[in-house]
C-alpha cells in the first residue's frame, strides 16, 4: 500500500502533493509569462498557450511518475 500521508486524490489516482505544486507552479509561470510577454491583439491568447505547453513539457521531465505494475500470472 503506498504512503498516502503526503499525498492527495485526483481522479482517482494518488498524487504527491509536492510534485503537483511545483508542476502547478511551473505551468501557472509559463502561462502567464507568454500572456504578458505577448504584443496586444490575439497574440496573448496564442502566447499563453503555447506557455501552457512548454510548462507541461518542462513538468514532465521534471516530475517523473511514481507508478509501479505489477503483473499477475493467472494461468
Amino acid at each position: 500500500m503506498p504512503e498516502t500521508e503526503n499525498n492527495i486524490e485526483v481522479w482517482e489516482d494518488l498524487v504527491s502533493i509536492r510534485d503537483l505544486a511545483i508542476s502547478l507552479i511551473i505551468c501557472s509561470g509559463t502561462s502567464l509569462g507568454g500572456y504578458l510577454l505577448a504584443p496586444g491583439g490575439q497574440e496573448p491568447l496564442i502566447f499563453g498557450l503555447v506557455g501552457a505547453v512548454a510548462g507541461f513539457i518542462v513538468s514532465a521531465i521534471l516530475v517523473k511518475p511514481k507508478r509501479k505494475f505489477k503483473y499477475i500470472d493467472e494461468g
